[in-house]
């Protein structure tokens, strides 16, 4: 049976009406990663790292997956094919399209005690002192993985990518590290290697093969001629 292993980006989601980070006019140009996205900011202005993943949260809440995310999930559901789905992307837009998905950057739908590591469904809007259930301490924060901190399952990614026969990547920027590291990974695996994007990333020259175009169209045609 054939193992797929599919790393997706904000790419995906994009269309969905969830903003891209690196793109103009996307969310890290109007907020600077510093602030919103590290342990430090946390520390230096947490209402203001609270209000911005509030307003993610929200956003997530209120957008619907894409034929892109359909297809992802029809191929993980059919006979014949291993597919483990590993997502860069913090939304639920996977799993409310019937997918199950590795959530290495965390989860906008999950809070995370600072004090204790105990782990909780956030509420819609997070505050500053967010008192953590299990002990009680005023370090709620998101479960996010910000910038300088290890991503989560690392381990079980990488035991998939060394077993995997196919590796694609859908809407990821290539500029992320580890997960821009993967693509390297499968091809010292010898698998077959894939990139769907809109235009080349910063790995392009990595993969094998190519589809280039909206995810909503390619990733539906793509899935069909594998099904076919």
């Amino acid at each position: 049976m054939p193992k797929i292993v599919l790393l997706t980006g904000a790419g995906i989601s994009a269309e969905s009406g969830l903003g891209t980070f690196r793109d103009e006019g996307g969310l890290w140009a109007q907020h600077r990663i510093e602030d919103v996205a590290t342990p430090e900011g946390f520390a230096r202005n947490p209402a203001l790292v609270h209000g911005f993943y509030n307003a993610r949260r929200a956003q997530a809440a209120a957008a619907t997956p894409n034929a892109a995310h359909h297809a992802l999930a029809r191929l993980q559901q059919a006979d014949g094919f291993d597919v483990t789905i590993v997502t860069q992307n913090v939304d639920g837009l996977h799993e409310m399209a019937g997918s199950t998905a590795i959530h290495m950057h965390g989860e906008l739908s999950g809070a995370l005690c600072a004090a204790c590591d105990h782990r909780w469904p956030a509420p819609l809007e997070m505050s500053v002192g967010e008192p953590c259930p299990a002990c009680k301490a005023p370090t709620g924060r998101p479960d996010i993985v910000w910038f300088g901190e290890m991503p989560y399952h690392m381990d079980t990614i990488a035991d998939h990518i060394a077993e995997c026969d196919l590796f694609v990547a859908i809407g990821t920027s290539g500029q992320v590290y580890p997960a821009a590291g993967f693509v390297q990974e499968a091809n010292y695996a010898g698998a077959h290697t894939l990139e769907i994007n809109l235009r080349d990333s910063d790995t392009s020259h990595a993969f094998r093969d190519h589809l280039v175009g909206p995810a909503s169209q390619v990733v539906p045609r793509w899935v069909d001629s594998l099904l076919a």
